[in-house]
């Protein structure tokens, strides 16, 4: 029976090697309890130099909740483990509890994840039959019934999956021996969640006929990310042939290729701004409905938190935002940064001169910003004559939905500058009495 005990943790030591600092995901569970628990004996037992952090996040879903963080926090007392705890809030609109808690769970991962530490969380081997076959009814390709790879990259590090070649029995067996407490969630029991559905109802039936079936889709889960790896390899090359330094596409290229390589390319460019992978029908649409449209079309197409944008025959991916058009902001300290509503960054004032340099505001004048410019006639530094503000949008090549989303400085009801765009004229600068402004953007 030692033999067991000594497999489990060869391979998480094997998974885990060479970091070191590791923040584990904890719910209490049998899984990341076994995980932790092993984490904590090859620190202890066999001397591994870990530093080990669990986190709990508390979804708010059970009304126990409370009483399992309780758990948590005392099972990593006792075994000398830092712990942090984070409530979260699950959105089920866009695919449900199930993956708008693991979104949650995700989000909360990201902000704890320090440098230099990797985040190990507690998926088996069953588990991994159980999104091969998840995504086997959602109709996936390759990449989707990949499934879960061992390692993967996370943020600016890794997220590791030490238990992916063990079983649940495996686990539930190691755990029991050991005399170790773990939690169980009620809602496992649900079978109107797809996920327990299968464990409780299909995978027993499968493993009664097949007893290595978690086994073999481990592996066909495997080819199929390798499959993947492949066509990445083969592939990047050219993707980074259509795009430009804002991660935008070439439509006209993206033409010439047949339907099923454009159809990759798409999907890996989706990959390169970390997003989800979308589906074939969302794929088609894009380019149906967005690439495709009539030229002077303004198309979109939305994916979860993001949409697809056409401009001068490129594809963008950009952010969903609120509408900022009748945001009103006094800037009443210039001496302090001002904060951006919607995540769109800070403005500061800096002591080099530059793009955003404008003459300083009188003692009557109050510094204001808006988006959105909704005025006739314009004129602007480099340009002789006045313009239209949407022509002045049209030849800086600035693209719509970014046009709503620039920051426009005015003094009192005057236009100055909009930040990184343009200066007017009533804005100008005087060698003796100037400023400069710094946006410092969080999105795009």
């Amino acid at each position: 029976m030692k033999q067991k005990y000594d497999l489990l943790l060869k391979e998480i030591k094997q998974q885990i090697d060479p970091y070191t600092k590791i923040l584990v995901g904890f719910s209490g569970g049998v899984d990341s309890t076994v995980l932790l628990q092993g984490l904590v004996r090859l620190r202890d037992e066999f001397q591994l130099p870990l530093e080990l952090t669990a986190i709990y996040i508390h979804h708010g879903l059970n009304i126990r909740a409370d009483d399992w963080l309780t758990h948590c926090k005392q099972c990593c007392q006792q075994w000398r483990v830092d712990f942090i705890s984070e409530k979260v809030s699950v959105d089920p609109k866009d695919g449900g509890l199930e993956k708008g808690a693991r979104e949650a769970r995700y989000e909360a991962f990201r902000r704890y994840l320090q440098s230099q530490q990797v985040l190990v969380t507690a998926q088996h081997q069953d588990d991994q039959a159980e999104t091969f076959l998840l995504a086997l009814k959602r109709g996936s390709g390759p990449a989707g019934l990949s499934s879960m790879p061992a390692k993967m990259v996370f943020e600016n590090s890794y997220l590791l999956r030490p238990l992916l070649n063990i079983t649940r029995e495996q686990i539930e067996f190691y755990a029991t021996e050991q005399g170790l407490d773990w939690i169980e969630d009620d809602s496992n029991q649900d079978d109107r969640y797809d996920r327990n559905f299968l464990r409780l109802r299909v995978m027993p039936l499968l493993t009664q006929r097949w007893p290595h079936f978690s086994q073999a889709v481990t592996r066909s889960a495997a080819l199929c990310g390798e499959q993947e790896a492949l066509l990445d390899e083969l592939l990047d090359s050219e993707l980074n042939g259509l795009m430009d330094i804002e991660n935008s596409l070439d439509i006209n290229q993206l033409a010439h290729c047949s339907v099923i390589k454009r159809n990759a390319l798409l999907r890996r460019w989706f990959a390169k701004h970390n997003k989800s992978m979308p589906s074939r029908q969302q794929i088609l649409r894009l380019w149906q409905e967005v690439a495709l449209a009539k030229e002077d079309a303004v198309p979109r197409l939305q994916f979860d938190q993001d949409e697809v944008r056409r401009y001068k025959q490129r594809l963008y991916l950009v952010p969903i935002i609120e509408e900022l058009v009748d945001h009103i902001i006094e800037w009443s300290s210039l001496s302090e940064p001002l904060y951006l509503p919607n995540g769109l960054g800070t403005l500061s004032l800096v002591a080099e001169t530059g793009k955003n340099t404008v003459r300083k505001p009188s003692s009557d004048e109050k510094v204001i910003v808006r988006f959105g410019l909704t005025q006739t006639s314009l004129r602007i530094v480099g340009r002789e004559h006045a313009r239209h503000s949407k022509k002045i949008w049209q030849e800086l090549e600035i693209a719509p939905w970014r046009r709503t989303r620039i920051p426009l400085i005015y003094y009192n009801d005057t236009l100055i500058v909009a930040i990184d765009t343009f200066v007017t004229f009533e804005g100008k600068a005087t060698s003796e009495h100037a400023i400069t402004i710094e946006w410092r953007k969080a999105h795009e």
